[in-house]
């Protein structure tokens, strides 16, 4: 008995908020043999309700969503999908949301400039397994880490209190605020004041770079730069 392409097709949904944009897109990567668009989705709430039950092979996720943003919904994706893969594609080249998108699960991060040829390239090479990324992109991910490391050399996270320093971990692993607050028993608004305490002990401004500092403890001294592409 054969098998129908539409059986063996990677099975893609997109969650993108320009309607153009997701049709265009829809419409591309079907006519791509070995590619098949099960669905879209304009928000992130969509998607968080509807592709667990879904099931596809991958995803193509926007940041900047209306409501929930694409970090966020791919934060929680990936707690109910462990294995789901994830491409970020994005109109976005600041560093935080580069290094945000990859904490939370992303396996590649692509700018919403790159054509249709790239973009499939970059598709199979997360199902092979690999992490695309525009080259830009990857260069802005070796430059931030190599200057968290210089700006925190010698700094530690021994300061901190017991209960910060299980509030910095699981901010490292990517869980929000919310959960935390569930995981430890305490108000979000507790959170929040750990995390004010934790940033100004640590010297640091955002999730991203505590995250590091945490990582850099724990052994993670330096991104692997081999594993990105020399060419995306």
């Amino acid at each position: 008995m054969s098998t129908s392409p539409s059986q063996t097709a990677l099975s893609i949904v997109i969650v993108e908020d320009e309607n153009w944009l997701r049709q265009n897109l829809e419409h591309e990567l079907n006519q791509v043999p070995g590619l098949r668009c099960v669905k879209t989705y304009r928000t992130g709430e969509l998607a968080l309700k509807d592709i667990p039950v879904l099931k596809p092979q991958l995803v193509i996720m926007d940041i900047n969503l209306p409501g929930m943003d694409g970090v966020e919904c791919l934060r929680q994706l990936k707690t109910q999908m462990p294995e789901l893969q994830c491409l970020m594609l994005t109109v976005y080249e600041e560093s935080e949301k580069i290094f945000n998108s990859l904490l939370a699960g992303a396996s590649g991060y692509l700018l919403k400039r790159s054509s249709t040829a790239e973009l499939v390239e970059a598709i199979r090479m997360v199902h092979g397994g690999g992490s695309p990324m525009s080259s830009s992109i990857a260069r802005k991910v070796v430059a931030y880490f190599n200057r968290l490391g210089a700006n925190h050399a010698g700094m530690t996270t021994e300061g901190l209190s017991p209960r910060e320093q299980q509030v910095l971990e699981l901010l490292a692993r990517g869980a929000a605020y919310k959960d935390i607050a569930l995981q430890l028993s305490l108000s979000i608004d507790t959170i929040r004041m750990n995390v004010k305490r934790i940033y100004a002990k640590l010297h640091v401004h955002s999730r991203g770079e505590a995250a590091a500092k945490f990582h850099e403890q724990a052994g993670f001294r330096k991104l692997d730069t081999a594993a990105l592409p020399d060419s995306q």
